[in-house]
């Protein structure tokens, strides 16, 4: 498993995707899509961006009841994405449904994680709204070892917890982390956020950076510095 840099193109439109993907002529970045470009385009822009050549994070973060989760992830099974999600909140019953579904006649599957807490949730909100009333770093474990205990192959997580999952779960465990930014770039709607050189030595496993590089003035350099300050 190597690691890298996941570029999220969080765009409401194929077409303006596919623009952005056109700038980058040498190197083709791993791709995330998410819900916004899915519900958009559906099943054909991931086909296009794989014909393409990039690598795809399918970020769909399912949740549902086990059955449902199991039929809809042998229906993504056959995009040919490398990575894609559920939400650990759905219960270890939900998780080892997904890896059924996902896993093809032939043994062969994407890697499966599993969310563990939004980047955007804080400790009051997790609290106060959500009515979890464990410290955000043990829910984050406890999280992380179900999805382990279902087979999974690693989690999303915030990198400011990836060394607490590599320490509970393993090493080969892997860790997508969300809420990265420059460190002279503005948080967003993020809470809980390093910059990629911080997400490393934190033991970042792929990190995912969404507008520093969408939103740049020149995406290329910001996905080369990116690369840079994460990988070299």
């Amino acid at each position: 498993m190597g690691k890298d840099v996941i570029v999220a193109c969080d765009f409401g439109s194929g077409s303006e995707c596919l623009e952005f993907l056109d700038l980058f002529r040498e190197k083709k970045p791993f791709v995330k899509i998410g819900m916004e470009l899915f519900y958009a385009e559906g099943p054909q822009i991931v086909k296009e961006i794989k014909k393409r050549g990039h690598k795809i994070f399918l970020d769909l973060k399912l949740h549902d009841i086990p059955n449902t989760v199991e039929k809809a992830m042998r229906v993504l099974s056959g995009l040919d994405v490398d990575m894609c999600n559920v939400h650990a909140a759905g219960t270890i019953n939900m998780m080892e449904a997904a890896l059924r579904g996902l896993t093809r006649e032939d043994g062969s599957r994407p890697l499966l994680i599993a969310v563990t807490q939004l980047t955007s949730t804080s400790q009051e909100q997790m609290n106060e709204e959500l009515l979890i009333d464990r410290p955000l770093d043990e829910v984050v474990i406890r999280y992380g070892m179900n999805a382990k205990n279902a087979g999974l192959d690693g989690v999303v997580c915030s990198p400011l917890e990836a060394g607490i999952i590599k320490k509970n779960c393993g090493d080969s465990f892997v860790t997508v982390t969300p809420g990265v930014r420059f460190s002279d770039s503005e948080k967003g709607d993020q809470v809980r956020v390093t910059d990629p050189a911080k997400a490393r030595e934190l033991g970042s496993d792929y990190i995912v950076v969404g507008r520093p590089i969408t939103r740049a003035e020149d995406p290329v350099a910001a996905y080369e510095r990116c690369i840079k300050e994460f990988l070299l």
